[in-house]
């Protein structure tokens, strides 16, 4: 008797399928971890995949030094629940060693920055695989990955330099000096990120959750206060009840209007809303190819 899988139970299989062929093929593989929704949902695909033994891999945090306070308590409170190894990458100390610059003015942001402390970071440790928690429906350069997503020696990637796979059929085979990033929720779309955090009881930060905080409407986006904004001229800060549909650095992760306090609010919300969630990140406005332009740099 064949027994038909639902939606949300073939994505986790396939995740799951992916997880494994990552332990089976590479050396020494990290989770690229960011405290955010997709990267949480990751960590709980891994428990599946190894339970009842721990999760095999290190997580990997790139701080910017400009993160959400929230974010950093829920990392440490994943890693010490989990009694995982935790290695973080500093964006400051990349600074400081001058091995990047330190942008200046209104829009200044780290989040560029991240690609150079990644790749440091992978290099130091000696790491084959980083698996994130990218998807495919986020924006136009993520349709382009493959679940094992190829990097050259110099931890830049090429959409036309990746393999085919057929019949779930994946080939993580590089030479020196070379390594993958691996997606295992590439198939995932937002809504069915949240409606798996429902059906599995998943703890995420209380930014996803609707809140008052202190805000500056600019580039169309809420941007939450902090001593790392500057106020132009005619600016002002309001209290606005907002919440955040994805987090990254605190300097340019914008928020949205809202009322969803639970999941299932969040889930009726998103149902509804036209825009993608990162219309709301201000490092994707800095021109139309500014993903695929990062991640050919070795963003994530």
């Amino acid at each position: 008797m064949r027994y038909k899988l639902s939606h949300l139970k073939e994505l986790e299989a396939e995740a799951i399928y992916v997880f494994r062929e990552v332990y089976a093929q590479f050396d020494k593989p990290a989770i690229l971890f960011s405290g955010g929704k997709d990267s949480t949902v990751l960590i709980h695909l891994a428990k599946k995949a190894f339970y009842p033994a721990k999760i095999p891999f290190p997580l990997i945090h790139i701080d910017t030094g400009h993160n959400f306070p929230e974010t950093i308590e829920f990392r440490d409170q994943i890693v010490d629940d989990l009694d995982i190894e935790l290695i973080v990458g500093s964006v400051q100390k990349s600074i400081d060693e001058g091995r990047v610059r330190e942008e200046t003015g209104i829009y200044a942001s780290r989040n560029v920055l991240q690609s150079t402390t990644l790749l440091d970071t992978i290099e130091e440790h000696g790491f084959d695989a980083a698996i994130g928690g990218g998807r495919r429906d986020e924006e136009k350069s993520r349709a382009k990955e493959r679940f094992f997503s190829h990097r050259d020696e110099f931890g830049q990637w090429n959409p036309r330099n990746q393999r085919p796979e057929l019949w779930t059929l994946f080939n993580g085979r590089k030479k020196q000096g070379e390594h993958f990033r691996i997606f295992p929720i590439s198939n995932w779309t937002e809504l069915d990120i949240w409606n798996y955090i429902a059906a599995e009881k998943i703890e995420l930060p209380s930014l996803y959750f609707a809140h008052h905080r202190k805000v500056l409407w600019r580039n169309n986006s809420w941007i939450p206060d902090s001593k790392f904004l500057t106020l132009r001229n005619g600016e002002s800060l309001i209290n606005k009840k907002i919440r955040f549909r994805t987090l990254g650095d605190i300097t340019i992760t914008g928020g949205i209007e809202s009322d969803a306090h639970t999941v299932e609010e969040v889930i009726q919300e998103i149902s509804a809303i036209t825009t993608t969630e990162r219309g709301h990140r201000a490092d994707d406005k800095r021109g139309e190819t500014a993903m695929e332009d990062r991640k050919r740099d070795g963003y994530f």
